[in-house]
This record gives structure tokens, C-alpha cells and sequence, in this order.
């Protein structure tokens, strides 16, 4: 493995040999409902309980997740890989009733997705430049999981599932 300069397609190849999982990031404002797909997410701290996902500036939903004080992370299951494909824009999306995406809520009134792996309902705790993207993080003021669900993992720039069997 060499040094030098990294330009940004090295990057993204390097960093996406780290498996992540996927987490659909949903908000509620005063235009309706709002969700995107994202895989910059992870947890913070325990005391007080804070959680972090990294949203691109120009992606549809930023200035509403800035904007809404309050949001959740649905982490997907490997059967919610159409949910992570309508999120991100890849596949006819979402209307601002959710529909054909059931959901319920939790504290904060954003939208948690059913059938997820696990959840957390936050209130935007702080929001941190993270150059063509912003860190928001919140604190946890709701979470629960699904132990029977398996997770929908991304790996090398595609779906990969717990069980092994990579997708597209």
C-alpha cells in the first residue's frame, strides 16, 4: 500500500471496504413527512445518551433535518432493501404520507419505520460543519429493537446481507 495524495474516488473506495449498516433518517415538519437513506451513522456517548448520522448538504432532506429540531434513525432490516433504494432517491419515492412505508411514532413525532432491526427517536442536540456534509447529533430520548430481524448491511458500494449474499 503506497502514501501520498488521496483523491476523493480513492477515499470512497477505501472507506467503503468498512461495513456499514443502513439507517433511513426521517423528520417531521410543518410540509409533512421527510426521510433519506444514509450510512454515516453511529452512536456517541452514554452520558448523556447522544447518537450522530452525517447527512450530504445537498441532499433533499438537510435543510428540513437542520430545520426540524427533532429526528429518528430506523437502522433497516435485510427485507427493507426497497425502503433504503426509495430513500435514497433510487426508486420512485416516498410521498410525504409515507405511503407504501408504514410507521409509527415514538417521543419526538418524527416517523419510525416498521419492520426495522432497531430505532432511536432523537432531538437535534447539535449540528457540526463536516465539510459537503453536516453532522447532526441527537440525543436519544427513545430506542427500541427487533432481536429477530437481521440487518441490511453496504459494503463495496452495494447491499450486502447478514447472511452473506451480496446484492446489485
Amino acid at each position: 500500500m503506497g502514501t501520498g495524495q488521496v483523491d476523493a474516488a480513492t477515499f470512497r473506495r477505501v472507506v467503503g471496504r468498512f461495513a456499514t449498516g443502513v439507517v433511513v433518517v426521517t423528520t417531521r415538519t410543518d410540509e409533512g413527512l421527510h426521510g433519506l437513506t444514509a450510512n454515516a451513522f453511529c452512536s456517541v456517548s452514554l452520558e448523556p445518551l447522544l447518537a450522530l448520522v452525517c447527512v450530504d448538504k445537498l441532499a433533499r432532506g438537510h435543510e428540513r433535518l437542520a430545520q426540524a429540531g427533532a429526528f429518528a434513525i430506523s437502522v433497516l432490516s435485510d427485507r427493507q432493501e426497497f425502503l433504503a433504494d426509495r430513500f435514497a432517491g433510487r426508486a420512485p419515492l416516498v410521498n410525504a404520507s409515507f405511503d407504501g412505508a408504514p410507521y409509527h411514532q415514538a417521543v419526538t413525532g418524527a416517523p419510525i419505520l416498521d419492520g426495522c432491526v432497531a430505532w432511536l427517536d432523537c432531538r437535534l442536540w447539535a449540528t457540526y460543519d463536516g465539510g459537503d456534509h453536516s453532522i447532526f447529533v441527537g440525543e436519544v430520548v427513545a430506542a427500541a429493537e427487533d432481536r429477530e430481524a437481521q440487518p441490511l448491511l453496504f459494503l463495496d458500494s452495494r447491499y450486502v446481507h447478514a447472511d452473506g449474499g451480496r446484492r446489485r
